[in-house]
């Protein structure tokens, strides 16, 4: 098979990888891609949003197989178009992505399914938002609808920083129209999990689940960001509780999807709050997590083409995923300044220097003129390594990092650390 991976980062980095496993694929093709991509793959010079040129690609390539990576392009119908041109794509059609796309459209199918989820209310009116605000009590979770790039959601403890963060959606227009609308939650406490599901519309086959860390310094301090690092699985998150958010999230979501019109097919990814009470889905996602995907996939033992086939054709339910009981952590490696402004084209030392056992994928990063890697993003690195538990996986990621170095290098110290400690 030749297939197409469409996308940039370390979650297409990583897909790439794990589908060159499959001796199913003769070879890979990555748009755009980076300069880990381009070692074990083709990159292609194409943006993401320009469906066009990325159909014909794939025709020109004689591609059996389109895996799209990102939220962007699936919001933009790019699994519809490539069906229309006779091309089998992994992802959502354009309507079913709006369970991403759509804070408010995810919401309102939460309420009318009853999936557990926080209370809250939606506003397209700047000063009617600004009133109701007035009346909460921090802390209070500001959310812009559309898509934000992992950084729409703002908990604001305080209400200074809660009517920034309204003003800045709403009337700065940061995150541009997809703050048109925004959503004002009740927070709830508990520890957050992603669990992330294979699905062909009828059939569910949960992800081992993992934990992200969104904030960019230690202790969960200082902006958002697309996320510093990840790792699987969480003690907090047991087999019965991955049962139960199937069977009160994930699978009442797909029947409504199918109930509404929008029949579902592709991953579907729920960023779950597990309170004292029950389990609570904040949000959905369409598509694989970044960097959630880098310590999820280096634990599926199954072909991962064999389960990508067996959504496309309908037949998930024939299709046993395994995976190992081993454990995962990955830790981002990021640019000074990022997720502000931050520089790029600063040279990669230490790539040849980590051990067999661990694993790099890159995101932000290309290929010089000198034929060296340079930065070429905020986030660059996701650096991966397994162990028996999380204990042994985090020490042998943490001994690999101090081997590679960039200008500027910073990461979190404490990814993972609670889950011994």
């Amino acid at each position: 098979m030749r297939i197409l991976v469409t996308g940039g980062g370390g979650r297409e980095h990583t897909l790439v990888w794990k589908l060159l496993q499959s001796p199913k694929v003769e070879k890979v093709f990555v748009a755009p891609g980076n300069a880990g991509t381009a070692l074990v793959a083709e990159n292609l010079d194409i943006r993401l949003t320009d469906l066009e040129a990325l159909g014909k690609a794939a025709r020109d390539k004689g591609i059996d197989l389109v895996v799209v990576g990102p939220e962007l392009p699936l919001s933009l119908g790019i699994v519809d178009y490539l069906d229309s041109l006779g091309i089998p794509a992994f992802g959502p059609t354009k309507a079913a992505t709006q369970i991403e796309s759509s804070k408010v459209f995810a919401r309102n199918l939460m309420e009318k399914y009853g999936m557990p989820s926080p209370k809250g209310v939606v506003f397209a009116s700047y000063p009617e938002a600004a009133r109701y605000l007035e009346r909460q009590q921090p802390p209070i979770v500001v959310k812009a609808d559309g898509l934000a790039g992992g950084k729409g959601v703002i908990i604001a403890d305080s209400m200074q920083k809660a009517k920034m963060a309204l003003g800045d959606i709403m009337e700065a227009k940061i995150f541009g129209s997809a703050g048109d609308k925004v959503i004002i939650d009740e927070h709830v406490t508990g520890q957050e999990v992603s669990l992330i599901a294979f699905t062909d519309g009828k059939t569910i086959s949960p992800m081992v689940p993992a934990c992200d860390y969104k904030k960019i310094w230690d202790n969960d301090q200082g902006p958002n960001t697309g996320g510093m690092g990840s790792y699987s699985p969480p003690g907090f998150f047991p087999a019965q509780l991955v049962e139960k958010v199937s069977a009160t999230i994930l699978l009442p979501a797909i029947k409504a999807m199918a109930n509404e019109g929008m029949p579902y097919k592709g991953v579907l990814y729920a960023g779950l709050m597990v309170t004292e009470k029950e389990p609570l889905v904040l949000e959905f996602n369409a598509r694989f997590g970044d960097p959630e995907t880098q310590v999820i996939l280096p634990l599926l033992k199954t072909d991962l083409v064999d389960i990508l086939l067996a959504v496309i054709q309908g037949n998930l339910n024939q299709v046993e995923a395994e995976w190992s009981t081993d454990a995962c952590v990955g830790v981002v490696m990021a640019s000074a300044g990022y997720p502000g402004s931050y520089k790029t084209g600063f040279p990669i030392k230490g790539l040849d220097e980590v051990d067999e056992d661990s694993l790099v994928f890159h995101a932000g990063t290309r290929l010089g003129d000198d034929g060296r890697i340079h930065t070429d993003g905020g986030r660059v690195l996701t650096v991966v390594a397994s162990g028996k538990d999380i204990a042994e996986a985090r020490q042998r990621v943490y001994r690999q990092l101090p081997n590679i170095s960039f200008e500027g290098c910073h990461y979190r110290k404490d990814i993972a650390l609670r889950e011994i400690s």
